[in-house]
């Protein structure tokens, strides 16, 4: 039988990353944080975290992590039915998500359920083709993710096509052309690209599929703020990837140009989560379901796929 208490310490220590943290979150000393670890390591037999100066779990961690976090979840339904409606206490579900589909249409696609099941959402935002990692490694119950192929335990549900379209400040397009008109790599790559973070490859992904360019270099901004992305953009300080969706919604706000005119970068979207889920869990990835299919473009069919 594993002990709450230890399994309470593994799970501060990895989410606050060190010992420190997690014992002044669970307000005990570094010491007995320690030695509760250390008891579930002997009574496992393995190592749960690697210890330095930023603690991660180990492969074994991040499996009971992923197991913790599915016991709080049943245990939270289970004491809710028991209480009757009128008790109903508030779930965290920890999810991760790209910041663009966090804006466009995750949230207003969840906001109902959460305020009516008294869910407070724990919300990690991460580049799609990262937050896959989150869910391996036990962080979040479900991901908003590129990766197709199901990691082991879970399953990857399609949930449709985000598009992005390279735009900039009229302006910018002008500079981005030649005295006759003719857009070319040279002139755009040497003005100032707008990139949300350093794990954000669109643009490169972008120059490669209509310009035959890898590896490309030209200066950057990096703004890791949807509003201030876009706001970037607007002062005609560079040039960059931006949601379809977003696009359709800047009414009232400063003209953007499309730098080619339907070149864009079609991203397949897909909820990564437990196959075997508690029901707070299963209502959610009802909820995303659903707000993806009303927002997002659709998925092609296999045999509509190209190899």
């Amino acid at each position: 039988m594993l002990d709450a208490r230890q399994l309470q310490a593994l799970s501060a220590v990895v989410e606050h990353g060190s010992f420190s943290a997690a014992a002044k979150a669970l307000a005990l000393t570094v010491a007995a944080v320690s030695l509760r670890v250390r008891a579930l390591e002997t009574q496992l037999g393995q190592r749960l975290v690697v210890r330095g100066k930023q603690v991660r779990a180990t492969p074994a961690g991040q499996a009971l992590l992923a197991h913790v976090k599915q016991v709080q979840l049943m245990e939270a339904d289970l004491l809710e039915r028991l209480r009757g409606s009128d008790d109903q206490r508030w779930q965290s579900v920890p999810v991760a998500i790209n910041a663009d589909s966090a804006a466009a249409w995750f949230l207003p696609g969840v906001a109902d359920l959460l305020a009516r099941q008294r869910l407070l959402l724990d919300l990690t935002i991460d580049d799609q083709d990262h937050t896959h990692e989150l869910l391996k490694n036990g962080t979040v119950i479900g991901c908003v993710t590129t990766r197709a192929d199901p990691m082991r335990g879970c399953v990857a549900e399609p949930l449709g096509i985000m598009r992005y379209r390279c735009v900039a400040a009229p302006a910018v397009v002008a500079r981005a052309r030649t005295p006759q008109g003719r857009l070319t790599p040279h002139r755009l790559l040497a003005l100032p690209a707008v990139i949300f973070n350093r794990k954000d490859a669109l643009q490169d992904v972008w120059l490669e599929r209509h310009f035959g360019l890898r590896q490309a270099r030209y200066p950057r901004h990096f703004t890791p703020a949807v509003d201030a992305f876009e706001r970037v953009i607007e002062l005609g300080l560079g040039w960059g990837m931006v949601p379809e969706l977003h696009l359709a919604q800047r009414t009232g706000k400063p003209p953007l140009e499309e730098v080619i005119p339907d070149a864009v970068v079609d991203v397949a979207l897909y909820w990564q989560h437990w196959e075997r889920e508690p029901p707070t869990a299963q209502r959610l990835t009802r909820a995303i379901r659903d707000a993806a299919r009303a927002a997002l473009l659709p998925l092609p069919a296999p045999h509509e796929t190209q190899g």
